[in-house]
């Protein structure tokens, strides 16, 4: 499970567009390190009371705080500046196009705290920045396998070199079936209990085919055929034939298979000549979609057989 390092300069690239952010002032301090994954407005700390101040946060300054702080003197700001730029921000963010004073730019560059400004208004942006940085700080991994959405299933297919991942693959998109990655998916922690794949943006959109190439996926099949992300519901291993001495026959007892920590159901299908790997992975995820909506024919045979052996009239 990997955690990467969260600066203000990370945030602003990848999430200016979202949030409509400009750099205003302090950019001497982009490589600040963002330590908590949620906002903080400091109100309470512009009015002198510190002793609770989430100063590890991003600090969103929005109408009231400004409107409060333009009723003080230029000394007293001055003095509520400094207190404030005294703790470790990481950045501040002033909302509703809201400009901040000359004093306030003048005591960011000195501190070497980014300020930023965005039109979107104070809550509106609250609740955007904190769906973005609860992504950025998710967990993050790499599977090696590719993952295909089979109608609202999201399945990881494993499986050696040259065992027939990609042509598994596509024959499902040929089905109508959308690409989420080709052989490495990209995989985040969310919540603290679903998996969330997707590709790499360099590689997306394409895969490679042994004795083809490189296709582009998108452009061959139509953009249905291409899924950005999925959540992972099911993880296919495939293995040839030899290799699995007991072939699951009943399927009784799922197996699971942990990624990030969070157990996904997983299934071993054995490869031989003459089987269809991509009608069996079709299926596989039909199975996988019907148990969750509660039904598990395994467990139902078993029931019916039991209850037959017990005699005519316990059925």
């Amino acid at each position: 499970m990997q955690r990467d390092t969260i600066t203000v300069e990370r945030f602003y690239t990848e999430e200016s567009q979202n949030l409509s952010l400009k750099l205003v002032a302090g950019a001497s301090g982009l490589n600040r390190v963002i330590r908590e994954p949620t906002v903080n407005r400091p109100g309470l700390a512009l009015a002198g009371f510190t002793r609770y101040f989430a100063n590890k946060r991003l600090q969103i300054i929005g109408n009231a705080e400004s409107c409060f702080l333009r009723t003080l003197p230029s000394q007293e700001r001055v003095e509520r500046y400094a207190n404030l730029f005294s703790y470790k921000i990481p950045g501040i963010i002033f909302s509703r196009g809201i400009q901040p004073d000359k004093l306030f730019r003048r005591a960011a560059e000195q501190a070497h705290v980014p300020i930023f400004v965005t039109p979107l208004i104070t809550m509106k942006f609250i609740n955007l920045a904190t769906l973005a940085l609860e992504m950025l700080f998710a967990p993050r991994g790499s599977d090696m396998g590719s993952m295909v959405d089979i109608l609202g299933i999201g399945v990881i297919i494993r499986g050696e070199s040259g065992i027939g991942k990609s042509e598994s693959v596509l024959a499902l998109i040929e089905r109508g079936y959308s690409l989420v990655s080709d052989d490495i998916t990209r995989v985040t922690l969310i919540d603290g209990h679903e998996i969330m794949g997707t590709s790499s943006e360099v590689t997306r959109n394409h895969m490679e085919v042994r004795g083809i190439g490189i296709i582009n996926v998108a452009d061959m099949f139509g953009v249905r055929s291409i899924r950005t992300q999925k959540s992972v519901d099911l993880v296919i291993t495939l293995k040839q034939w030899e290799e699995v001495p007991d072939v699951e026959r009943l399927g009784m007892d799922q197996e699971f298979v942990k990624i990030l920590g969070v157990p996904v159901p997983h299934m071993i299908i054995p490869v031989r000549p003459g089987r269809d790997l991509a009608r069996l992975i079709e299926v596989a995820a039909f199975h996988v979609k019907l148990k969750s909506a509660g039904r598990n024919p395994a467990k139902e045979l078993n029931d019916r057989v039991l209850a037959q052996m017990a005699g005519p009239d316990k059925m």
